[in-house]
Protein backbone atom coordinates (compact mmCIF):
# COMPACT_ATOMS: atom_id res chain seq x y z
CA UNK A 1 0.00 0.00 0.00
CA UNK A 2 1.58 3.63 -0.97
CA UNK A 3 1.46 5.57 1.93
CA UNK A 4 4.16 8.45 0.84
CA UNK A 5 5.19 10.48 -2.75
CA UNK A 6 8.48 12.04 -3.03
CA UNK A 7 8.50 14.50 -5.61
CA UNK A 8 11.06 15.58 -7.45
CA UNK A 9 11.33 19.39 -8.33
CA UNK A 10 13.03 20.66 -11.13
CA UNK A 11 11.04 18.95 -14.57
CA UNK A 12 8.30 17.59 -12.30
CA UNK A 13 6.79 20.53 -10.61
CA UNK A 14 8.55 23.20 -12.73
CA UNK A 15 9.60 23.91 -15.82
CA UNK A 16 13.20 25.15 -14.69
CA UNK A 17 15.53 22.29 -16.17
CA UNK A 18 15.57 24.90 -19.83
CA UNK A 19 16.83 27.85 -17.02
CA UNK A 20 19.25 25.74 -15.40
CA UNK A 21 20.99 24.83 -18.62
CA UNK A 22 20.73 28.21 -20.09
CA UNK A 23 22.59 30.35 -17.22
CA UNK A 24 25.20 26.87 -17.74
CA UNK A 25 25.48 27.45 -21.29
CA UNK A 26 26.15 31.20 -20.88
CA UNK A 27 28.79 31.42 -18.31
CA UNK A 28 30.66 28.44 -19.84
CA UNK A 29 30.25 30.77 -22.92
CA UNK A 30 31.90 33.89 -21.21
CA UNK A 31 34.97 31.20 -20.47
CA UNK A 32 35.44 29.77 -24.07
CA UNK A 33 33.30 26.89 -23.67
CA UNK A 34 29.90 25.87 -25.95
CA UNK A 35 27.39 23.94 -24.39
CA UNK A 36 25.24 21.67 -26.28
CA UNK A 37 22.41 20.38 -24.72
CA UNK A 38 23.14 17.34 -25.35
CA UNK A 39 26.36 17.39 -23.18
CA UNK A 40 23.93 19.24 -20.77
CA UNK A 41 21.57 16.26 -20.45
CA UNK A 42 24.16 13.33 -20.42
CA UNK A 43 25.83 15.82 -17.37
CA UNK A 44 23.08 16.69 -15.33
CA UNK A 45 20.34 14.80 -15.93
CA UNK A 46 21.82 11.17 -16.87
CA UNK A 47 25.09 11.15 -14.45
CA UNK A 48 24.28 13.72 -11.42
CA UNK A 49 27.74 16.11 -12.62
CA UNK A 50 28.61 18.95 -10.79
CA UNK A 51 30.38 22.18 -12.38
CA UNK A 52 33.67 21.13 -11.80
CA UNK A 53 33.40 18.46 -14.83
CA UNK A 54 31.79 20.64 -17.31
CA UNK A 55 34.96 22.76 -16.51
CA UNK A 56 37.11 19.91 -17.74
CA UNK A 57 35.04 18.68 -20.80
CA UNK A 58 35.92 22.18 -21.88
CA UNK A 59 39.62 22.55 -21.37
CA UNK A 60 39.08 24.95 -18.68
CA UNK A 61 41.06 26.21 -15.69
CA UNK A 62 39.76 24.71 -12.58
CA UNK A 63 41.22 27.45 -10.19
CA UNK A 64 38.44 29.89 -12.47
CA UNK A 65 36.00 26.92 -11.18
CA UNK A 66 34.19 28.38 -7.94
CA UNK A 67 34.01 31.86 -9.06
CA UNK A 68 32.28 30.63 -12.28
CA UNK A 69 29.80 28.18 -10.52
CA UNK A 70 28.99 31.28 -8.03
CA UNK A 71 28.24 33.72 -11.32
CA UNK A 72 26.37 30.30 -12.86
CA UNK A 73 23.59 30.41 -9.70
CA UNK A 74 24.02 34.13 -9.86
CA UNK A 75 22.62 34.18 -13.71
CA UNK A 76 20.18 30.80 -12.75
CA UNK A 77 18.38 32.69 -10.19
CA UNK A 78 18.32 36.24 -12.73
CA UNK A 79 16.44 34.03 -15.21
CA UNK A 80 14.18 32.44 -12.25
CA UNK A 81 12.91 35.89 -11.11
CA UNK A 82 9.72 36.99 -12.14
CA UNK A 83 9.18 33.56 -14.55
CA UNK A 84 6.17 31.50 -14.11
CA UNK A 85 7.16 28.04 -14.09
CA UNK A 86 4.16 25.73 -12.81
CA UNK A 87 3.90 22.84 -15.41
CA UNK A 88 0.57 22.05 -16.57
CA UNK A 89 -1.61 20.33 -14.29
CA UNK A 90 0.16 20.17 -10.89
CA UNK A 91 -2.07 21.77 -9.03
CA UNK A 92 -5.04 19.94 -9.86
CA UNK A 93 -2.95 16.71 -9.37
CA UNK A 94 -2.11 17.65 -5.74
CA UNK A 95 -5.09 18.71 -4.48
CA UNK A 96 -6.68 15.70 -5.41
CA UNK A 97 -3.63 13.73 -3.97
CA UNK A 98 -3.67 16.46 -0.91
CA UNK A 99 -5.02 14.53 2.86
CA UNK A 100 -4.25 10.77 0.66
CA UNK A 101 -0.78 10.46 1.06
CA UNK A 102 2.04 12.14 2.83
CA UNK A 103 4.23 14.14 0.01
CA UNK A 104 7.61 15.76 0.50
CA UNK A 105 9.86 17.29 -1.98
CA UNK A 106 13.29 16.07 -2.50
CA UNK A 107 15.33 17.85 -5.20
CA UNK A 108 19.30 18.77 -5.92
CA UNK A 109 18.33 22.68 -6.11
CA UNK A 110 19.71 25.26 -3.76
CA UNK A 111 17.15 26.48 -1.16
CA UNK A 112 17.78 29.76 -2.54
CA UNK A 113 16.81 28.72 -6.10
CA UNK A 114 14.19 26.64 -4.42
CA UNK A 115 12.52 29.72 -2.68
CA UNK A 116 12.82 31.88 -5.79
CA UNK A 117 10.95 29.24 -8.23
CA UNK A 118 7.82 28.92 -5.69
CA UNK A 119 7.61 32.51 -4.41
CA UNK A 120 4.22 32.23 -6.71
CA UNK A 121 3.67 28.48 -7.21
CA UNK A 122 1.13 28.17 -4.65
CA UNK A 123 1.66 24.43 -4.00
CA UNK A 124 3.77 24.30 -0.92
CA UNK A 125 0.84 23.72 1.48
CA UNK A 126 0.96 20.73 -0.34
CA UNK A 127 3.29 18.73 0.83
CA UNK A 128 4.51 17.84 4.27
CA UNK A 129 8.40 18.65 3.86
CA UNK A 130 11.17 19.75 1.84
CA UNK A 131 14.56 18.29 1.10
CA UNK A 132 16.77 20.21 -0.75
CA UNK A 133 20.86 20.05 -2.14
CA UNK A 134 21.75 22.42 1.19
CA UNK A 135 20.49 19.31 3.59
CA UNK A 136 22.72 16.80 1.84
CA UNK A 137 25.99 15.78 1.94
CA UNK A 138 25.42 13.97 -1.33
CA UNK A 139 22.81 14.33 -4.32
CA UNK A 140 21.62 12.60 -6.65
CA UNK A 141 21.81 9.71 -8.54
CA UNK A 142 23.16 9.29 -4.81
CA UNK A 143 20.94 7.37 -2.56
CA UNK A 144 20.95 9.86 0.02
CA UNK A 145 18.47 12.56 -0.26
CA UNK A 146 15.99 9.86 -0.78
CA UNK A 147 16.76 7.89 2.07
CA UNK A 148 16.39 11.23 4.36
CA UNK A 149 12.97 11.49 2.22
CA UNK A 150 11.91 8.23 3.81
CA UNK A 151 13.15 8.99 7.06
CA UNK A 152 11.19 12.01 7.03
CA UNK A 153 8.31 10.64 5.60
CA UNK A 154 8.60 7.84 8.16
CA UNK A 155 7.42 5.02 5.87
CA UNK A 156 9.15 1.71 4.34
CA UNK A 157 10.32 1.96 1.04
CA UNK A 158 7.54 0.01 -0.29
CA UNK A 159 5.37 1.87 1.05
CA UNK A 160 6.90 5.08 -1.15
CA UNK A 161 7.10 5.87 -4.74
CA UNK A 162 9.13 8.61 -6.08
CA UNK A 163 7.85 10.94 -9.16
CA UNK A 164 11.09 12.19 -11.29
CA UNK A 165 12.23 12.97 -14.87
CA UNK A 166 15.32 12.52 -15.19
CA UNK A 167 18.19 9.46 -14.96
CA UNK A 168 19.94 10.28 -12.22
CA UNK A 169 17.08 11.26 -10.24
CA UNK A 170 15.60 7.23 -11.04
CA UNK A 171 18.98 5.98 -10.06
CA UNK A 172 19.09 7.37 -6.74
CA UNK A 173 15.55 6.47 -5.93
CA UNK A 174 16.20 3.11 -6.94
CA UNK A 175 19.48 2.88 -5.16
CA UNK A 176 16.96 3.94 -1.87
CA UNK A 177 14.90 0.70 -2.54
CA UNK A 178 11.89 2.91 -4.32
CA UNK A 179 9.96 2.45 -7.52
CA UNK A 180 9.06 5.48 -9.76
CA UNK A 181 7.04 6.89 -11.76
CA UNK A 182 8.68 8.59 -14.87
CA UNK A 183 7.57 12.30 -16.52
CA UNK A 184 9.82 12.64 -19.33
CA UNK A 185 10.06 16.55 -20.27
CA UNK A 186 11.97 18.06 -23.41
CA UNK A 187 15.50 17.41 -21.69
CA UNK A 188 15.16 13.87 -20.58
CA UNK A 189 15.33 11.40 -22.81
CA UNK A 190 13.65 7.65 -21.81
CA UNK A 191 15.87 5.75 -23.47
CA UNK A 192 18.26 6.74 -20.68
CA UNK A 193 16.15 5.06 -17.58
CA UNK A 194 17.37 2.26 -16.36
CA UNK A 195 15.85 0.60 -13.43
CA UNK A 196 12.61 -0.04 -12.02
CA UNK A 197 9.68 2.31 -12.76
CA UNK A 198 6.31 3.28 -14.87
CA UNK A 199 6.55 5.47 -17.82
CA UNK A 200 3.91 8.15 -17.46
CA UNK A 201 2.65 10.33 -19.97
CA UNK A 202 1.72 13.37 -17.87
CA UNK A 203 1.60 14.41 -14.30
CA UNK A 204 -2.47 13.83 -14.85
CA UNK A 205 -1.93 10.33 -15.10
CA UNK A 206 -0.33 9.57 -11.33
CA UNK A 207 -4.05 8.64 -10.33
CA UNK A 208 -4.53 5.92 -12.32
CA UNK A 209 -0.56 4.83 -11.71
CA UNK A 210 -0.85 4.90 -7.67
CA UNK A 211 -4.33 2.57 -7.85
CA UNK A 212 -2.40 -0.23 -10.21
CA UNK A 213 0.57 0.33 -7.98
CA UNK A 214 -1.62 -0.67 -4.96
CA UNK A 215 -3.86 -3.24 -6.56
CA UNK A 216 -0.21 -5.48 -6.98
Amino acid sequence: MIKAILWDNDGVLVDTEKFFFKATQDILASAGMNLSEELFMEYSLVKGFGFMDYMKAGGLDPGRCEALRMARNKRYSELLTGTSTLIEGVSQTLSALHGRYIMGVVTSSQREHFDIIHQATGILDYFHFVITSDECTQTKPHPEPYLKGLTRAGVNPDECVVVEDSARGLMAANRAGIQCLMIPHALSDPNTYQGRYLLLKSIRDIETALTCLDKK
